[in-house]
């Protein structure tokens, strides 16, 4: 029996459909419906009953699918424990944010080019709010979000906090001494996308002083928020770590400001499928750059 079609088996019964699987096995639909019928005839069984819309798991073959999850994960347990990682090939699909774009991504990828010198890396960036859904979809491997995910079968590992710090420009000539929120947001706030945690934190504190109406710019591309905010366009609360260079060179300064906006946490996000050994050998390695990286900012190093 080929594994391969036991594979495509699987992602077939869970995307529902033979386009999905061939674009997610980044292969042709003929070459998914010749698997299938492959392993159809190999089998002596139906797995599918097909219409023209979709097709749907047969009795026995909603059967099958637990064994077939069996059969692939100890396949995958077996490759990853006696396989040189140097000769693993394929792809993985991951997911990621600005934030961590701007942090800590550039040592993780190099993490897995050294590990896993094969293995291609399809790499998006998005909000964390459409990672999610896209991971609980299966339409990537692994998420680095602003976690964690509430979803069936989805595993979330803690990778890191960031302490975050009200910013400005020097143009904006602010007071040098402790401010209030109350005294500071009647300056435009540049925030993540709708819908982001810190977008939300930024309406419930501005609420919690009785600012119902703020004038709010958001975007999701965080170097936007950064160059607005040096050309003294609005304040912004942003991670430390990912400002540390505008900091520096005082193109942006910390304002004393209270209440403090509450620290961010990153988590890596995928699903628990046998099939998807690799996403759970990545996402610990996200989380060992991760908190090596915070150690280094502790330790006052330099990357």
């Amino acid at each position: 029996m080929n594994l391969r079609f036991v594979e495509t088996f699987l992602w077939v019964a869970r995307l529902g459909s033979f386009s999905a699987a061939a674009e997610r096995l980044h292969t042709t639909q003929a070459a998914i419906s010749n698997r299938i019928a492959t392993l159809e005839r190999d089998l002596g069984i139906r797995l599918f009953e097909r219409d023209v819309r979709c097709v749907r798991l047969t009795p026995l073959g909603q059967q099958a699918v637990p064994k077939a999850e069996e059969l692939v994960r100890v396949a995958n347990e077996f490759r990853e424990a006696v396989s040189d990682p140097g000769s693993l090939r394929g792809s993985i699909k991951i997911g990621t944010i600005d934030s961590i774009v701007h942090a800590w991504l550039p040592q993780f990828i190099e993490r897995i080019r050294t590990r896993y010198p094969s293995v291609a890396i399809d790499l998006n960036t998005d909000t964390s709010l459409n990672l999610a859904r896209e991971v609980a979809e299966r339409r990537i491997d692994l998420a680095l979000i602003m976690g964690p995910v509430i979803a069936p079968e989805i595993i979330n590992l803690d990778l890191c906090t960031f302490a975050c710090t009200w910013l400005a420009s020097p143009k904006l000539a602010l007071p040098d001494k402790p401010l209030t929120l109350a005294e500071v947001a009647d300056q435009p706030i540049l925030a993540y996308s709708k819908d982001s945690v810190p977008h939300h934190r930024v309406l419930r504190q501005l609420s919690d002083i009785g600012i119902e109406d703020p004038t709010i710019y958001n975007s999701n591309s965080l170097a936007t928020i950064i160059r607005l905010a040096q050309d003294g366009i609005g304040i912004t609360p942003l991670p430390t770590v990912i400002v540390r260079e505008q900091l520096a060179a005082r193109t942006l300064i910390a304002l004393d400001v209270t209440p403090a906006f509450p620290p961010l946490s990153f988590h890596a996000v995928y699903s628990d499928h046998p099939d998807n050994l690799i996403s759970a050998v990545m996402a610990q390695m996200a989380q060992e750059v991760a908190h090596s990286f915070s150690l280094a900012q502790m330790d006052g190093a330099s990357w």
